[in-house]
């Protein structure tokens, strides 16, 4: 990420004191960083799919949307990305998909290897959220908009909840003789 960053502040250098505009320096011979190689590692679809539209915007502005897809298809690698993209390759050389542009490919990318990771993402939230200084229902709202697209439901869900209430108001829960089943109760 390091170099990324780098690169790209070379580029608004090079911009800045060559009194070009970024249009007129952009093309084949300006050095861009390539995206790292994606293995579907958690937490790196949105940085690969960032890098990916950068390169291809500075680099293969004029290459068409087949080579974009494979361009960015040859930077996925390993493990279950890997079967991934031998499912993608096959559905594009049959014909049985079409991508109007690279843009919506990486939409779809994105949208596919995001979806544990947002569930991932928001389960730890929810498991982090404590009432603390707020009234209950200031918690209580706040639970279910955390609980959202966590993946937790039923029983656990309850535990979570419980978890993140005050002690004492845990406490009190805990002593009466039928506790609530629901958030609501």
């Amino acid at each position: 990420m390091e170099a990324q960053i780098q690169a790209l502040l070379a580029v608004v250098e090079g911009v800045g004191t060559g009194g070009a505009t970024m249009g007129s320096n952009m093309g084949p011979h300006m050095e861009v960083a390539k995206p790292a190689i994606f293995n579907r590692e958690a937490g790196k679809v949105e940085g690969f799919v960032t890098m990916c539209r950068l390169y291809l915007r500075m680099k293969m502005r004029e290459a068409m949307v087949e080579e974009q897809v494979f361009w960015i298809l040859s930077h996925i690698q390993g493990g279950s990305a890997d079967i991934w993209k031998e499912n993608v390759m096959e559905e594009l050389e049959s014909g049985e998909v079409e991508y109007e542009t690279a843009e919506e490919f990486l939409l779809s990318l994105k949208k596919e290897f995001s979806k544990g990771e947002e569930e991932s993402i928001k389960a730890a939230e929810l498991r982090k959220l404590e009432q603390g200084g707020k009234t209950m229902e200031e918690f209580v709202q706040e639970f279910k908009r955390t609980v959202r697209e966590s993946g937790y439901e039923g029983r656990p869900l309850v535990e979570e909840f419980k978890k993140g209430i005050n002690r004492g108001i845990r406490r009190k829960l805990m002593e009466v003789e039928n506790p609530p089943a629901s958030i609501e109760q």
